[in-house]
This record gives C-alpha cells, sequence and structure tokens, in this order.
C-alpha cells in the first residue's frame, strides 16, 4: 500500500511528550494539562484555554533514578513517565489530572505533588512554579451511586480546581462545546478504524497505533485536520493485490502506548486489526451521548464509568462483561487470534490475563497468545519468538478448520 501522508509527520510528533504541537499551543498561551488514565475525562481537560496530553516516555528504557524512588518491583511504565519527569522532560506541564486508579501511576503522581513539609526538604520534580497536581477518585462499582460520585468528584477536581486556579471557563456551553470537538475526533479515529474490518484491510494496525496516540498526545484543535485528510485519503487508498499478513489478531491487555509492539506483531505476520488497551480507540474513542435531561458533566461521568473495561472492577459480572467484549471485537473485525499483553508487575493485569488466556480459548474458542511485556520493549527477540509460534498455531488451527 502505498504511504499515508501524514505518517511520518504523525510519527515525530510520538517521540517526545512536548513535541511541536504541544510547543506551538503553550506558545498560544494555553494550559498544558497532562493525565495518565482514561478516567481523567480527556473532554474536560479540552475546555478553552487548555489542551489535554496522555503522558507517555517515550524510548525509555532504564529507568534507574524512578527506581530509587518507586523500586524495582513496580510496573516499568509508571517508573518510566518517573524517569522523564526527572529529566525535565514533563516540565511544559500547567497541572497533571491524577486518578485514584492504577496503583503505579498514582505513586508517581504523587511524586509529582508539592508537600510543602516543614520536617524535610521538597523536591520540585516539575519545573513550573505554577504547576499544580490534583487528584479525582474514582468508584470501583458501574452504579447510580458511582455515577453520582464520580460526578460530585469531576467537579470538585477537575471543574472547581481548573476554574479557581486557572480561571478556565466550565460553564455548561464550554463543556458541549468540548464534547462536540471531542466527538468529532471520536468520529474521524473510528471511521480510519473501520478499515480495518475489511476482508483486506487498507489500514494497518501499526498505522492505526500511530493515528490514535496522536489524537491523545497532542492539542486536538492542532491535529484535527490532518486526521480529516487521513480519513479523506483513505477512501482510496488501495489494498496489496496480495495480503502481507497470515493471520488477524485483536491486541489486548494494559497499558501501551509503543507503536512498535505492534510492529513487531505484525512483522511475525499478524496484523492487528483491533486494539482493547488502555490508550487504545476501542473505548477512548467512543462518542459521548447527552441522554434527555442530563447535564453535560453528567453524561460525561456516566460515559466513561460505564463505558470503561478497566479490570479494577472486580465484579463477576464485570469480569464476564470484558471477556465477552473482546470476544465481540474479534468477530467484528474477523480476528482469527487474540493476544493478551499485561506490564510486568501490573497489579490488575496480571490476574485479569491469566483468566483471559483460559477463557477467550475454552468459552469461545479463540486462539490466545499470553504475553508479560516491559513497557519498552528491549527483547524483542523472544517476543519475536512467541509471536511467530503463535502465527504458526493460528494457521495449522485454520487448515485444520477447512478455511
Amino acid at each position: 500500500m502505498r504511504d499515508l501522508k501524514h505518517l511520518i509527520y504523525f510519527e515525530n510528533l510520538l517521540q517526545e511528550a512536548n513535541n511541536d504541537l504541544v510547543k506551538q499551543a503553550k506558545s498560544e498561551g494555553k494550559l498544558a494539562l497532562g493525565y495518565t488514565c482514561y478516567f481523567m475525562p480527556e473532554v474536560l481537560l479540552d475546555l478553552p484555554g487548555c489542551f489535554s496530553v496522555r503522558l507517555r516516555a517515550p524510548r525509555c528504557t532504564s529507568p534507574d533514578m524512578a527506581t530509587y524512588y518507586m523500586s524495582g518491583r513496580t510496573c516499568h511504565y509508571g517508573r518510566s513517565l518517573m524517569e522523564r519527569a526527572l529529566e525535565g522532560g514533563f516540565n511544559f506541564l500547567d497541572a497533571q489530572l491524577a486518578t485514584e486508579t492504577c496503583t503505579v501511576t498514582c505513586r508517581f503522581q504523587e511524586h509529582l505533588r508539592q508537600k510543602h513539609l516543614d520536617s524535610v526538604d521538597d523536591m520540585q520534580i516539575i519545573q513550573n512554579d505554577h504547576f499544580q497536581c490534583e487528584f479525582t477518585d474514582v468508584p470501583f462499582k458501574k452504579n447510580e451511586n458511582s455515577i453520582q460520585h464520580y460526578q460530585e468528584q469531576l467537579q470538585a477536581h477537575v471543574l472547581d480546581f481548573l476554574h479557581n486556579n486557572y480561571g478556565v471557563d466550565t460553564s455548561d456551553d464550554a463543556i458541549l462545546k468540548s464534547i462536540e470537538a471531542h466527538n468529532e475526533v471520536c468520529r474521524l479515529i473510528n471511521e480510519i478504524g473501520d478499515y480495518r474490518k475489511l476482508d483486506n484491510p487498507t489500514i494497518t494496525g501499526y498505522e492505526f497505533a500511530v493515528i490514535t496516540l496522536v489524537s491523545m498526545a497532542c492539542p486536538k484543535y492542532l491535529i484535527i485536520d490532518k486526521l480529516r485528510e487521513t480519513a479523506e485519503e483513505l477512501k482510496t487508498r488501495e489494498p496489496d493485490s496480495k495480503p502481507q499478513y497470515r493471520c488477524k489478531v485483536v491486541l489486548t491487555g494494559s497499558e501501551n502506548d509503543d507503536p512498535d509492539f505492534t510492529k513487531l506483531i505484525e512483522s511475525c505476520g499478524a496484523l492487528v486489526v483491533c486494539d482493547r488497551y488502555c490508550y487504545g480507540a476501542a473505548e477512548a474513542r467512543i462518542p459521548i451521548e447527552i441522554r434527555e435531561g442530563e447535564s453535560p458533566l453528567r453524561a460525561i461521568a456516566r460515559h466513561y464509568l460505564l463505558t470503561s473495561q478497566c479490570t479494577r472492577f472486580m465484579e463477576q459480572a464485570e469480569m464476564r462483561s470484558r471477556k465477552q467484549r473482546i470476544a465481540d471485537l474479534a468477530k467484528e473485525y474477523h480476528a482469527d487470534g487474540i493476544i493478551v499483553a499485561s506490564n510486568k508487575f501490573c497489579e490488575y493485569w496480571s490476574y485479569e490475563r491469566v483468566i483471559d488466556t483460559i477463557v477467550l480459548h475454552r468459552d469461545f474458542g479463540y486462539p490466545v497468545c499470553s504475553i508479560e511485556k516491559e513497557y519498552i520493549n528491549s527483547a524483542s527477540g523472544q517476543l519475536r519468538t512467541r509471536f511467530q509460534a503463535f502465527v504458526e498455531s493460528v494457521e495449522i488451527k485454520k487448515l485444520q478448520e477447512g478455511k
């Protein structure tokens, strides 16, 4: 297939958190608001005068300094973020909007927060005198009381925090405009992603991962035109006459913001046609619907709580629902198998991955490849061997079934 016009530009934007578009938005006087979790609604961080940045630590392979503060038995993702912060990579942030969700990112964000204690010298990691870190509590259940609690938390720790400290317009009209802009990004990403459902897809999993990440790591108003051009370009993009893959897979699991991990899978012959993981589009790019009689904030609280597939929800019905969701995506995208990947020392996914490996094969009949990985994969040779063996097993299954 011919190269996508903006792919190299998108790839370059993902090399640093403080990329060219972030610098441009900052030069225009806008507030850079960092976050790490789906439960911090990016739509509220894109209010007038602000832009959201979902934090990443590209190319961080040895978080030695962060390990001193966080220990070597914590998730590499949280340590990598801490390492990048210690290096000065997040000094552009005006605030970090944190959530009480993933344990290790909580520890990372607690280090960012100024303690102002008399007993010890306070370490100012973010070299920005206006920087603040605010935490939002997120419920562990999905019911009416949980939605109400979540809404109150978002009001107090996001809207009131932004208005009182930075003078941000947090009116219903401002939120409605932000929802409209957010839904436009979702529409474009979903339109682009739908080409992965074709018998012979006209976009690779790697390309889609790059495009999705750009929409989270850059100010949306500065990237939207190129997303529109890419969606238009794909309408006439012709697939390869002979497919360059041997099977199709759904990639699911924990935090993953490394497109090269998807590229590694695809280099082994498995086309990634759907991604259901943190930083993926399967949840993050579902448009927000405002129901009759709902306030914009209520709609946002309901949307993010009920659409989440996070493994922190431990009820049996929720656990079964997550397995069904992955199986439904595999069917919708015509996948032949499923790859479940978790980060080493991930508290929630260390359990979920094991259960998925058993249930998705036993109850839904999909071949499953179970991988535990680091945030940035230095052991690519070992992973390549695993993926190649999995692709061969999927091919054998298809031959046995006469497909």
